[in-house]
């Protein structure tokens, strides 16, 4: 489970599809209190939080514009509250760069 901390825009297609479907899996947990991953870091890490990932969101459903994707899920932004900021990290951005490098996946990681 993986929300990233980088530009949508360096994202290959395989991880920015992905990163949409746990979003929305993160979401449902923190807003509809479903138990699974509930204890998940990367769940815990967005409790509280629910504004800055409704903007995650929305930078990933730019990012579908530009490639041409179409994008049918939208998030209810009346439950986008909290901080609208992320700052707690399970790998630092900068970490996060380095492990996509070693994926080779054609993410751009330059």
């Amino acid at each position: 489970m993986r929300v990233w901390d980088i530009p949508p825009a360096r994202l290959c297609r395989n991880h920015l599809l992905g990163e949409h479907r746990e979003l929305h899996a993160i979401w449902s947990i923190l807003t509809k209190g479903k138990k699974g991953y509930s204890r998940h870091p990367e769940t815990l890490r967005w409790k509280g939080r629910l504004k800055a990932l409704y903007l995650r969101h929305a930078e990933l459903v730019a990012e579908f514009g530009k490639r041409g994707y179409t994008h049918r899920s939208p998030l209810d932004k009346a439950q986008a509250t909290g901080k609208g900021v992320q700052s707690v990290y399970i790998d630092h951005p900068d970490d996060q760069l380095l492990i996509l490098k070693r994926k080779r996946c054609g993410c751009a990681w330059k």
